[in-house]
């Protein structure tokens, strides 16, 4: 009996801020490679993850969200998802169907896959566990008549409901051909930009409202220790001192609250013991500074 051709392929995965597309990434390719906070646009730049489906090999792109750009950092990253949109086999374009309506941001998305001529991008809606039906079925109508999609799915990427069908109607529409990449990975970020991820996710979610986009984390140094452990020293580079104040939190608490989160975190994906330790350095205009968007991965002169 014949075994199936090997496939191969990338999946952008594309939506509007918060459409919840880092948590389906994840769920995907069944392991963390994508950082998830209640903020937009968390994810700045390209992640990909890499998934398994018999004999099919999903390389999956979660791109920062797309929305209209007001600064620097914005137009790099919107760059950056259309960039990974424009590479990839298949288009995914996650939808989030709690919300009142489809906002400006997904209009304009569809706006633009429409002038790209696609007619091949597969729509999931989300968060269907949570939204009333009759907006859901209404939601699917009138973005089905736009005649961009070739399949309508109605998932949620947070309890895993339609997750299953989604990855098996990917893995069906790769492209036949050899593996893009070794049979036990699962991400292509390097371990330094992973660690700094894990930080600043940390960062979202335990300083909240407090510090909105005005920090960024970067790996300063990474030791492999003869026990197996390995040593991290990491800088979050903030604009104030006031800033510096914040995430610091009185006699260093915060801080270290920020540091024991991101090390166990850390510790459970690189399956051994992490010695981390965080520095706060204030670098005004970091936003400006072309060196951060290299250590970021995105394009400074867009």
């Amino acid at each position: 009996m014949n075994e199936s051709p090997r496939r191969a392929g990338f999946v952008a995965v594309i939506g509007a801020p918060n459409a919840g597309k880092s948590t389906l990434v994840n769920r995907l390719t069944g392991t963390k490679v994508s950082i998830v906070s209640p903020k937009v646009q968390t994810t700045r730049t390209r992640v990909l993850g890499i998934r398994a489906v018999g004999q099919t090999q999903i390389a999956f792109v979660d791109t920062p969200g797309l929305f209209r750009p007001r600064r620097r950092l914005d137009r790099a990253m919107i760059a950056a998802a259309w960039g990974g949109a424009g590479e990839a086999d298949r288009l995914l374009l996650l939808v989030d169907a709690a919300a009142a309506d489809e906002d400006e941001d997904t209009r304009a998305i569809v706006a633009r896959l429409k002038e790209m001529g696609r007619r091949d991008v597969i729509l999931a809606l989300n968060k269907v566990d949570i939204a009333a039906k009759p907006k859901l079925l209404a939601l699917a109508d009138r973005l089905n008549r736009t005649e961009i999609f070739s399949d309508v799915l109605m998932i949620s990427a947070e309890t895993g409901d339609g997750v299953d069908d989604l990855l098996a109607l990917l893995a069906e529409r790769m492209p036949e051909g050899p593996w893009l990449f070794p049979e036990d990975q699962v991400s292509d970020m390097p371990e330094r930009m992973l660690a700094a991820e894990i930080t600043r996710e940390q960062l979202y979610l335990q300083l909240q409202q407090e510090l909105p986009y005005k920090a960024t984390v970067e790996t300063e140094s990474w030791q492999e220790r003869d026990d197996g452990s390995v040593r991290i020293e990491q800088i979050i580079y903030v604009e104030r001192e006031g800033q510096r104040s914040i995430v610091l939190g009185k006699g260093g608490a915060k801080i270290k609250s920020i540091g024991q989160a991101a090390r166990t975190e850390l510790a459970r994906l690189l399956e051994r013991q992490v010695h981390l330790f965080l520095f706060v350095k204030v670098r005004e205009k970091w936003e400006e500074d072309p060196e951060r968007y290299r250590a970021m991965g995105l394009d400074f002169d867009v």
